[in-house]
């Protein structure tokens, strides 16, 4: 008996690409992250508002005989290109879980910081994900590659969706948040070299035991209702980053950058992430512009870029 053909199941789907496919993926900011206790699977409880913005990686997929990965940005020299790189076991997790070999030629071309807390790494996975599907015509849904993306990170499966979300759990389960379409400005002051990320989360442990950390942020709902307002004077007053002491803590020079984006008339400044990257919040475009110029005139970071969102996450073109 013939199978009866699907209108989302062409000769494209089910061969895959014979040509390259490159896929762009966008860079992230935490809007609000609250970190709960520690749980006993070694994370912490999670209570995150995901913003993806326009700092892109782009990964380029080809045919190949074995699974390889080469690059050029951002990291060069720096970055492993082995199995323990997450766009490897991203290739490796996709091609276990659709029964496919994993065979392709990666190719990075990164812009987004390493270790800056703006989850590059993440990114990258997100963005072998979505290539590997179509290069290897392996059909699957935006949220079927999210569930394979959990396994990889907490961040990943947010950058499989991209736009704004509301992180909980580890971070893994991602729910888009629902709000008039507006384009916020921001300010994004890239630090030199990186910060581990687990070493932020048992910094912020060390922290909260001495009793010196700040006030746990709690509930997003003030940053939400925000996000609903369209007005950025008032989510300036709702960003927040629990982990924003411990980066402090283990790189003071970040007030500097923190105290400059203040001096330069930003609406707000936070980490992003675990550091150290810092971002600022603009009135808009003109103003992010202004804003970085003398941020960056103040030496107080390694280079600044502007970027807007919310930007879609990984896509193919």
């Amino acid at each position: 008996m013939t199978e009866a053909w699907r209108p989302d199941d062409d000769d494209d789907q089910r061969r895959g690409s014979s040509g390259p496919v490159r896929v762009r993926v966008p860079a992230k900011v935490n809007l609000h992250l609250g970190v709960g206790p520690l749980r006993r699977d070694g994370y912490h409880e999670l209570n995150t508002v995901y913003h993806a913005i326009s700092i892109y990686d782009e990964l380029t997929a080809r045919r190949g005989d074995t699974l390889t990965l080469t690059m050029e940005g951002e990291g060069a020299g720096e970055l492993a290109l082995d199995d323990s790189n997450l766009a490897i076991r991203a290739a490796h997790a996709l091609a276990g879980y659709a029964g496919v070999l994993p065979h392709a030629r990666l190719h990075l071309r990164k812009q987004i910081p390493l270790a800056g807390g703006l989850a590059g790494g993440s990114a990258d996975a997100a963005a072998a994900l979505v290539a590997c599907d179509a290069l290897w015509g392996t059909g699957l849904s935006r949220d079927e590659l999210a569930g394979i993306a959990a396994d990889l990170g907490s961040d990943v499966p947010f950058l499989i969706h991209g736009g704004t979300a509301l992180g909980t759990g580890r971070g893994e389960a991602v729910s888009p948040v629902l709000a008039r379409p507006t384009s916020w400005h921001w300010v994004v002051a890239v630090a030199d070299g990186g910060l581990s990320t687990p070493a932020a989360y048992r910094e912020l442990d060390r922290l909260r035991d001495a009793g010196t950390a700040g006030t746990p942020l709690g509930s997003t709902d003030g940053l939400l209702g925000a996000l609903r307002q369209r007005d950025p004077r008032v989510l300036a007053g709702c960003l927040g980053n629990d982990l924003q002491d411990a980066a402090l803590s283990m790189r003071p020079a970040l007030a500097d950058t923190l105290k400059a984006g203040e001096a330069a008339g930003a609406l707000a400044g936070i980490v992003s992430g675990s550091g150290p990257t810092c971002v600022f919040l603009a009135r808009d475009a003109a103003d992010a512009q202004r804003i970085a110029t003398e941020v960056q005139a103040a030496g107080v970071c390694r280079e600044t870029r502007v970027a807007h969102g919310p930007v879609p996450g990984a896509r193919v073109g």
